[in-house]
């Protein structure tokens, strides 16, 4: 983050998004602003807050994209909630609080993949010796020994030939786990089959009511009782390739302290979260005040403290909520961002306010972003043999197509796009395998053809998602 300019950062949106350029630039400021935050003396830093961001736009204007990406982007812990899935403290549901809780889950997994990455080296090296323990065991030995008595007694009477023919084994077993270990490196044993014991999981899911309702908790048997219980394995037959990632991913496990990842990914969290509030002009608008409903104001007075700063107890601990970004969204049709209490509100200076896509937006979509729609589909064809060129006029037509749609009917934005390409796209999807090697050039009058029934009779309610 510290080497992103909010210039990059929106350079680096243009890359998935079309167009939305003020929108962009919000983010990319309040971005920047937290890298700058951290710049400041300690106290001057308590009291620099997030600028939290409302965004007003129609659906599949890209709101939710801007968001996703721009966590990816700077590596931040980062979810996506809907306002409308929460009730109000005294009704059976989710609490607000849970998106606190959410996060942190995100952190931490997070946190442990890192973690993990760290040490990969190491755990494929005590993963490979295992695997080198299972092609070549150490043999066992002949009879146990019963008491201390016994053991000085064998070594005061061990004949040199013994301990030469047991020398002699040693080097025998050496030597084969280095010729093993070449061959292992080399690749010519991924596909051998062998048998390994790995450890079972003991976690266990249970609902337990909290405060604000009820929250998912995974426990772990095994961390709870200690060493009461022994850590219990059952065996696997598989590839080497397999039991490599398996072995590797549980040497790993060992190797990562579960304590500091978590203190780690609480101040993540907390410093660096990000939550996209979807849906929030559902719970605005006015109150019918007529049966037993959950209210849209008392929803609102419960998520308000989380946004302005509160502390959450979480099955980790304690997380202040009082820098994380929050990043809320509605397209607003109905109701207004006035109609949202006057509290709330204040919680969420900037507004910024997206754009309708028109048929450009529409075009550039289909070519411009990385991995756009044209190569999404293309790619999926190509996997079967068959190539797929799409002409400019074409693109035009499907661009055009989706623009009239939405303009007749709902819009939806860009994901009508996926409505007319899918169409158009049918019966190729459909005889792709028989078509393997083969290309096929999809023109304005292929496009036309299969769209011929929204085109001639105008009904356009068939494609309507």
């Amino acid at each position: 983050m510290e080497e992103l300019t909010p210039r990059q950062v929106v350079a680096e949106l243009d890359r998935y998004i079309v167009g939305q350029q003020e929108a962009k630039k919000a983010v990319a400021i309040a971005l920047r602003n937290r890298y700058r935050r951290k710049r400041l003396p300690p106290d001057l830093q308590d009291d620099v807050i997030p600028k939290n961001i409302i965004m007003i736009g129609p659906t599949g204007v890209g709101k939710t994209e801007i968001a996703r990406r721009l966590a990816k982007l700077v590596k931040a812990p980062f979810i996506k909630v809907e306002a409308t899935k929460f009730t109000e403290v005294g009704y059976v549901g989710k609490d607000a609080e849970s998106m606190v809780r959410e996060l942190v889950e995100v952190a931490i997994r997070m946190v442990k993949q890192e973690k993990m990455a760290e040490v990969e080296s190491k755990a494929n090296e005590l993963a490979e010796k295992r695997i080198l323990e299972t092609l070549v065991p150490t043999p066992k030995k002949r009879s146990s020994v019963s008491n201390p008595f016994e053991l000085l007694f064998r070594e005061m009477n061990n004949s040199d030939d013994d301990l030469d023919k047991a020398s002699e084994e040693e080097k025998d077993i050496q030597l084969l786990r280095e010729r093993a270990a070449e061959q292992l490196r080399s690749g010519e044993l991924e596909d051998n089959q062998i048998e390994i014991e790995v450890e079972e999981n003991h976690q266990q899911t249970l609902d337990i009511f909290t405060v604000g309702g009820m929250e998912e908790m995974g426990i772990n048997i095994q961390d709870m009782l200690g060493g009461f219980l022994p850590r219990k394995k059952k065996k696997k037959r598989l590839s080497i390739r397999e039991a490599r990632r398996i072995l590797a991913q549980e040497e790993a496990q060992k190797l990562v302290d579960m304590d500091d990842v978590i203190k780690e990914a609480i101040g993540c969290a907390e410093q660096s979260g990000i939550i996209f509030l979807d849906e929030i002009d559902k719970i605005a608008g006015k109150e019918s005040n007529t049966g037993p409903d959950v209210s849209r104001g008392g929803v609102q007075r419960d998520i308000l403290p989380i946004i302005e700063g509160s502390t959450v107890m979480t099955k980790y601990g304690p997380v202040k909520t009082d820098y994380i970004l929050f990043i809320a969204a509605g397209a607003f049709h109905v109701s207004k961002p006035s109609d949202l209490i006057p509290e709330l509100q204040g919680r969420f200076p900037i507004r910024v306010e997206l754009e309708p896509l028109e048929k450009k937006e529409l075009l550039r979509i289909l070519i411009e972003p990385d991995n756009s729609l044209i190569r999404q589909y293309s790619e999926l064809l190509r996997t079967e043999g068959l190539n797929v060129e799409f002409t400019s006029d074409a693109l035009e037509e499907i661009a055009d197509m989706a623009h009239l749609v939405n303009t007749q009917t709902e819009n939806i934005g860009a994901r009508r796009l996926h409505t007319i390409l899918e169409k158009v796209l049918e019966e190729l999807s459909y005889q792709a395998p028989e078509l393997a090697g083969e290309t096929v050039v999809i023109d304005r009058e292929y496009v036309a053809k299969h769209l011929a029934g929204i085109i001639t009779d105008g009904d356009l309610s068939n494609y309507i998602l």
